[in-house]
């Protein structure tokens, strides 16, 4: 992935940390599919459920994600006006890389 040299150090920062969140975060979703078809479907989730909170107990993720927490107000009140559209073309990267 390139990250722009014009965005703010706090900018650059939150889309690294995604970038390597990203496959937990992919996980995560593919769980909430999965989650939501079998609870529709009348099935047991108890196991989906079990990994879905393994991958929140994990402390490198957890200690990412709270980073993440800390850049978010900073990066809606951030003077560049890169930043936002820049955070969100990779997000929606993510996103379909996930599919």
């Amino acid at each position: 992935m390139v990250i722009a040299l014009s965005l703010s150090p706090e900018a650059r920062e939150f889309m690294e940390i995604t970038a390597q969140l990203e496959p937990v975060q992919c996980e995560k979703r593919k769980l909430r599919r999965e989650i939501t078809l079998a609870s529709v479907e009348n099935r047991d989730t108890r196991e989906l459920r079990k990994r879905f909170a393994a991958l929140d107990r994990d402390q490198k993720t957890a200690r990412l994600e709270k980073r993440l927490a800390e850049l978010q107000p900073r990066l809606m009140k951030s003077s560049d006006p890169e930043d936002l559209p820049a955070i969100d073309r990779q997000r929606v990267a993510a996103f379909y890389r996930c599919e």
